[in-house]
C-alpha cells in the first residue's frame, strides 16, 4: 500500500532511519508560500509515517496553519511538492484532498448552526433513496453508529446551534473521522474542550493509530505533545527548524526550538502595591445560570476566575459587561451602585471585555485589521458626521507596535492573520478605550508560548499601572501564575476564593469539581 522511501530522501534532524521503519505516508518537499508582504512558508519540509502522531509546533505566524491548508487543498503552494505514499500529487481543491484520504479539523469551528449534527457530518455526501432524495433515516442511522463508535453521547438530530463549543468540537472530530481518511490533520482540537473530553480524544487518536492512520497534531499545549506525539516538528517564522522524537525532548528544549531563545520567566512579577477598591459585586445572579456571586476588586489587582466548562464563569463576565443583564444583585463602581444593562453602558463606565471565542463574538473577519481595531473608539473620534481617520490610524499603528501585532499593513484582512495576532489586535481594540476594568476570557486560547509570555507581560504591566483585571482561564498554571486571588465556580455557584499564597492546583480542582467549598 505504501511506497518505499528512496535513498535520496535525507533523514530529518534528530531522526535516524532504520530498515525496520515504516515508509512515509505523506511527504512535504521544499514547499514555499507567500502572501502580499509576507513569506508564510520558506522551503519547508515534513514527513508523516502511518500509525504515528506528528506534533507540529511553532509560535503563531510560524506557518503551521498555512502548510496544513496547503495539504488540505485550501491553498496552493508557490513551489515545492506533496507526495502521497511516495507519489507526487496536487490537491487543487479541498474535495481533491478528501478524495485522496486527507481530512482536517480546523482551529476555527466551521459547522452550520441551523442544521442537525447528522446534516453537518454528511453535508455534500448525503445518502439518497431510490427516488434520489435525501434519506434522512439512513443519515441518522450512520451518524448514530459513528457517534457510538467514537463514544460521543449526542443526538444525531440535535441542531448544532444548540450545542456548547465543546460539543461542537466533538462533532468536528466525528465529521473528520467519518471520511475514513489515511491522514488526519488536527489544528488545535482541544482548545475548547474539557479535560475529560481531551482524554476521550486521545483514546480516539490511539484507535486511529492502531488502524495505521497518520495524524498531524497542532497544539500550543506542551503536556499534550508529550502525551500523544511520536515525533515533533518545529517551524519558526515560516521556516522548518527541525524534527525530533518526542521522547528525546523536554519542555525547555522544545520552547527553545520554537522561539529561538529561552523564556526565563513566563509569569512576570509585579512590584507596585494593589490600589483602592474599584469594583464590588454583591449576590449577583442570572436565573438558571449562576447565583450568589460576590467579590471585591481593587485597582492594580488581577482576579482569576477558574472552573470547569458549564461552571458559569463566562456568564458572570458577560453579566458584569451588560451582555446578559442580571436577574438580581448589585454592582458598585467606586462605591456607587451602577446599573449596566448593555455593553455600550459598560464601555462608558470604563469596562472592556475580550470574549472567549474571537471568531464568534470578537472578530469581523471580512474587515481589515484597522477596521477591527478602531471599532470601539470610533465614537470618540467622530463629530459633525466626520471621523478623524488620520488620528485613529496613528493610534492603531502605535498600538500595533506596542503589542507586536504581525501584519503586512493595517489594510490587511484580519482573517488572514494568525490566531495569536488576531487575539492581540482584539486586545488592542479594548486597550484603546483606556479601560479601568479589563475582563479577559481565555486571553491566550490558541496562542503559542512566546506570544503567551508577551500577553502575560502586558497584563502584568497594565495591572502595575492601576488597571483592574478579571482573567478567566481553563489553564490552571495560567490562573495561578498571574492572579493575586483565584475565584472558583462550580455549576453556577461560587465555591470560594483563594489568595495567591494558598492557591494550588489541587485546591482549585477540589473547588471546581464541587468536592469542597471555602466560606
Amino acid at each position: 500500500m505504501f511506497a518505499q522511501a528512496t535513498a535520496s530522501q535525507a533523514p530529518l534532524a534528530g531522526i535516524q532511519p532504520t530498515a525496520l521503519e515504516e515508509p512515509y505516508l505523506l511527504e512535504i518537499v521544499n514547499i514555499s508560500k507567500g502572501f502580499p508582504g509576507v513569506v508564510a512558508l520558506d522551503d519547508v519540509q515534513l514527513r508523516v509515517r502511518p500509525g504515528s502522531v506528528l506534533a507540529l509546533m511553532g509560535e503563531n505566524g510560524a506557518g503551521k496553519s498555512t502548510l496544513m491548508k496547503i495539504i488540505a487543498g485550501i491553498y496552493q503552494p508557490d513551489s515545492g511538492e506533496i507526495r502521497l505514499r511516495g507519489k507526487p500529487i496536487v490537491f487543487d481543491t479541498p474535495l481533491a484532498a478528501l478524495q485522496s484520504g486527507v481530512a482536517m479539523i480546523h482551529q476555527e469551528l466551521n459547522l452550520m448552526p441551523h442544521m442537525s449534527i447528522a446534516e453537518n457530518i454528511w453535508i455534500g455526501r448525503e445518502q439518497l433513496n431510490s427516488l434520489r432524495m435525501v434519506n434522512h433515516r439512513e443519515m441518522h442511522r450512520c451518524t448514530a453508529q459513528l457517534l457510538e463508535r467514537l463514544r460521543i453521547n449526542l443526538d444525531p438530530e440535535e441542531q448544532v446551534g444548540n450545542l456548547s463549543i465543546a460539543e461542537r468540537q466533538m462533532v468536528e472530530i466525528a465529521k473528520a473521522v467519518s471520511y475514513d481518511s489515511d491522514i488526519l490533520i488536527m489544528d488545535e482540537p482541544t482548545s475548547a474542550i474539557t479535560d475529560k473530553e481531551v482524554a476521550h480524544l486521545f483514546s480516539i487518536i490511539a484507535d486511529l493509530k492502531s488502524q495505521g492512520k497518520g495524524i498531524i497534531y497542532i497544539t500550543h499545549k506542551m503536556n499534550e505533545v508529550f502525551a500523544i506525539a511520536d515525533e515533533v516538528a518545529v517551524f519558526r517564522d515560516g521556516a522548518y527548524i527541525g524534527l525530533q522524537r518526542a521522547d528525546s525532548m523536554n519542555g525547555d528544549s522544545l520552547i527553545s526550538m520554537m522561539v529561538g531563545r529561552e523564556l526565563s520567566q513566563l509569569f512576570p512579577e509585579r512590584e507596585k502595591p494593589i490600589g483602592d477598591l474599584l469594583l464590588s459585586v454583591r449576590d449577583l445572579r442570572l436565573d438558571g445560570v449562576f447565583k450568589g456571586v460576590s467579590f471585591d476588586l481593587h485597582a492594580g489587582e488581577i482576579l482569576g476566575i477558574a472552573g470547569l466548562m458549564g461552571s458559569g464563569r463566562t456568564n458572570v463576565a458577560e453579566t458584569i459587561f451588560g451582555i446578559t443583564p442580571s436577574s438580581g444583585g448589585e454592582i458598585q463602581l467606586d462605591g456607587q451602585v451602577v446599573r449596566i444593562s448593555d455593553p455600550h453602558m459598560a464601555i462608558e463606565k470604563g469596562f472592556a471585555l475580550l470574549t472567549e471565542d474571537r471568531k464568534l463574538s470578537g472578530l469581523f473577519p471580512c474587515l481589515s485589521v484597522l477596521e477591527n481595531m478602531e471599532m470601539a473608539v470610533i465614537p470618540h473620534y467622530s463629530g459633525n458626521g466626520f471621523i478623524q481617520q488620520k488620528a485613529l490610524r496613528a493610534l492603531c499603528e502605535d498600538m500595533c507596535t506596542k503589542l507586536r501585532v504581525k501584519t503586512p499593513s493595517l489594510e490587511q484582512c484580519i482573517d488572514t492573520l494568525s490566531g495569536g495576532n488576531q487575539q492581540k489586535a482584539l486586545l488592542a481594540r479594548w486597550l484603546m478605550t483606556n479601560p479601568r476594568l479589563l475582563i479577559l476570557d481565555e486571553p491566550t486560547r490558541g496562542i503559542d508560548v512566546g506570544a503567551k509570555a508577551e500577553i502575560y507581560r502586558l497584563i502584568s504591566y497594565l495591572a502595575s499601572e492601576g488597571m483592574a483585571v478579571i482573567m478567566i482561564s481553563s489553564e490552571l498554571p495560567e490562573v495561578l501564575g498571574m492572579s493575586d486571588r483565584v475565584m472558583v465556580m462550580h455549576e453556577g455557584d461560587l465555591m470560594g476564593t483563594l489568595d495567591r499564597a494558598e492557591a494550588t492546583q489541587e485546591k482549585v480542582m477540589q473547588l471546581a469539581s464541587g468536592m469542597t467549598a471555602v466560606h
